[in-house]
């Protein structure tokens, strides 16, 4: 499995793009702002500007149900926000 593992596309992260040119993207847990710089300038050809992560914690929900109380977790994750220099673009939609 590569750094990159998929590119968000919320609402949130969508206007992200299109006011501010910064791209949300999965990456792996391990790894560092160089390795998300170097393989997202790869993958798509572009100048990065700069790389913010951020590690989203998982969130516990309980329900009642007939057998008793259930609970369960979301799954962490890594998220990177790479801002591309003006004038570029990633294509997230050229893949479906």
């Amino acid at each position: 499995m590569g750094i990159l593992v998929k590119p968000i596309i919320t609402e949130k992260a969508t206007n992200e793009s299109e006011l501010r040119n910064a791209f949300t993207f999965v990456v792996d847990r391990n790894a560092n702002k160089i390795q998300i710089k170097e393989a997202v300038e790869s993958a798509y050809g572009v100048t990065v500007e700069g790389v913010r992560t951020l590690n989203v914690i998982p969130k516990i929900k309980s329900r009642y149900t007939k057998t008793g109380m259930v609970t369960g977790k979301t799954s962490a994750y890594k998220k990177a926000i790479i801002k591309v220099a003006e004038g570029e673009t990633i294509d997230l939609y050229s893949n479906l």
